[in-house]
């Protein structure tokens, strides 16, 4: 498990990439490291949320495949597949059926009739809840 919460600090730590270098900064200036303790701590902590919000995620995707995957045709995979490469942030913007007709390469009236003109996201909930 090392080596995604490294990750996930990683890029914790370039998101926040100001507030990294400030505290460098106030605190390379006396030998007092308290500030930088906390907030280096707070970093540690946000990047092991993100990294646990990214192992359910993979739980989920994973069993959302064994459950669906044989029931969705060629086109819905491809489409489904992309939507998880988003990861747990999710698809920007819902799936629409523009970006289904894009995604899939299939026809508008095709993606009409499948989507029945309605806008999709992945539902973040654990699988069991969704389905009772």
């Amino acid at each position: 498990m090392e080596q995604p919460t490294m990750i996930s600090l990683s890029k914790t730590i370039e998101e926040h990439k100001k507030a990294y270098f400030e505290s460098l900064e106030k605190n390379n200036k006396n030998r007092n490291i308290t500030d930088w303790l906390l907030y280096f701590g707070q970093t540690i902590l946000e990047a092991q949320d993100e990294t646990l919000r990214l192992i359910d995620f993979l739980i989920e995707k994973a069993k959302f495949f064994d459950r669906y995957n044989s029931l969705l045709n060629e086109r819905q995979l491809k489409v489904v597949k992309r939507l998880f490469n988003s990861g747990h942030q999710g698809f920007e913007g819902g799936l629409s059926t523009e970006n289904y007709t894009r995604i899939s390469k299939t026809s508008a009236s095709t993606t009409t009739r499948e989507l029945k003109g309605t806008r999709y996201w992945l539902n973040k909930k654990p699988l069991d809840t969704i389905n009772k």
